[in-house]
């Protein structure tokens, strides 16, 4: 279970966490979210769980929960950079 994780970095924004074959990079500020799909994140090209979320005028939107980096292709450094870039971004 991803609760269950250790816990590699973390930041205002962010966990990175230490899967088995993947680093989780997890939004704490969509935690709580309903996963409606795993996908690809079409900006990062890596697996992702996406929830949705409502517009004031009720226009749903997807967004990533969370995304998988495979440890084959990733390390926690080039995690890091999109993990920073997410602090900025909030």
């Amino acid at each position: 279970m991803l609760l269950d994780l250790p816990i590699l970095e973390k930041g205002s924004f962010y966990f990175i966490k230490d899967g088995n074959t993947t680093l989780v990079l997890e939004d704490k500020t969509k935690r709580g979210l309903e996963i409606k799909e795993t996908s690809i994140d079409k900006n990062l090209k890596v697996k992702a769980d996406k929830g949705m979320i409502h517009d004031m005028d009720g226009i749903g939107h997807w967004v990533p929960i969370r995304w998988y980096f495979s440890k084959d292709s990733y390390d926690v450094s080039s995690v890091l950079v999109h993990a920073n870039s997410m602090e900025k971004i909030h």
